[in-house]
């Protein structure tokens, strides 16, 4: 079983998590041209490595950050938004 440190509750099943996508910078709608805001959209790097991604733990509510590993779906650890981190 896959096990995710929610920074609230601890390690818990992958199950009650659901991925909400790459933390990237959002552009100011009104600073941007139509094609800088679709390829905001709609484009990702796709690289291997390690990224920053947004996770949603279901029981608490509560959004935080992974930086997990995409070319071995390691989780190196979470924290939250603005908060401190913790090891995965």
């Amino acid at each position: 079983m896959k096990i995710i440190h929610c920074p609230i509750n601890g390690p818990r099943p992958l199950q009650e998590f659901h991925f909400g996508g790459q933390v990237r910078e959002m552009p100011v709608g009104s600073q941007v041209s139509d094609a800088e805001w679709a390829d905001y959209v709609f484009n990702r790097s796709g690289e291997p490595g390690i990224q920053s991604e947004w996770w949603y733990h279901t029981p608490s509510g509560t959004w935080f950050i992974a930086e997990r590993d995409c070319q071995s779906d390691e989780c190196i650890r979470t924290y939250l938004y603005g908060g401190r981190e913790s090891d995965a």
